[in-house]
């Protein structure tokens, strides 16, 4: 059974930065796509960022691009997502999901999903 954990939300003021951290219980890590999306109060889950674990190839969303950096640790089965110069909008239930393939900002894509964890960011 797979299992997707989440880790490392917490409250930040804005301008500041926090690192998500995302571990999968799966073998082979490196054959999935892990993305990470989130999820505002009254809207749709929407993606955030993504990376393909054999070759370290990323996608990122036009509203975290430059602010955002994800990675993968391939021997350790762990994702992150290091997000700088945080805003209010950042706000979210955040998530990490792993998929085959290419990467895509599609949640119906991903085939596993962690529990989300909340970040928030004050003004």
């Amino acid at each position: 059974q797979v299992t997707v954990v989440e880790s490392g939300g917490g409250l930040v003021q804005a301008g500041g930065s926090l690192t998500l951290s995302c571990a999968a219980s799966v073998g082979r890590f490196s054959s999935y796509i892990t993305g990470w999306f989130r999820q505002a109060p009254g809207k749709e889950r929407e993606f955030v960022a993504g990376i393909r674990g054999r070759t370290g190839t990323t996608s990122y969303a036009s509203s975290v691009q430059g602010r955002f950096t994800v990675s993968t640790d391939n021997a350790k089965n762990m994702a992150y997502l290091l997000m700088n110069s945080l805003k209010p909008e950042d706000t979210a239930v955040y998530y990490c999901a792993l998929m085959y393939g290419s990467i895509s900002s599609q949640s119906r894509d991903y085939l596993y999903w962690g529990q989300g964890t909340q970040v928030t960011v004050s003004s």
